[in-house]
């Protein structure tokens, strides 16, 4: 869009270690998770900056551990979760 807002940032809400620990974590998971592989270069392919990209890997690690401890199974790369119609 032509938003007048400028470039958008990270929110600071939250626990900062953790959201660095995430951050950090991220630079791995572009390497070893397919999932996490597969938004970083969809991201960066579309012309967006790497940190932002990271920041999205982040946020998907978040969300698979999550998901991990509230089902309690063990990860599953192959794992497609299917949404009841």
């Amino acid at each position: 869009g032509s938003s007048v807002r400028g470039r958008a940032r990270i929110s600071k809400v939250g626990n900062r270690k953790l959201r660095n620990l995430l951050f950090l974590c991220s630079f791995n998971a572009c390497k070893h998770n397919r999932a996490c592989k597969e938004i970083y270069e969809r991201i960066t392919a579309k012309g967006k900056s790497k940190k932002l990209a990271l920041i999205a890997v982040a946020n998907k690690l978040l969300k698979q551990s999550f998901a991990i401890a509230k089902s309690g199974r063990p990860y599953d790369e192959s794992y497609v979760s299917v949404l009841p119609r």
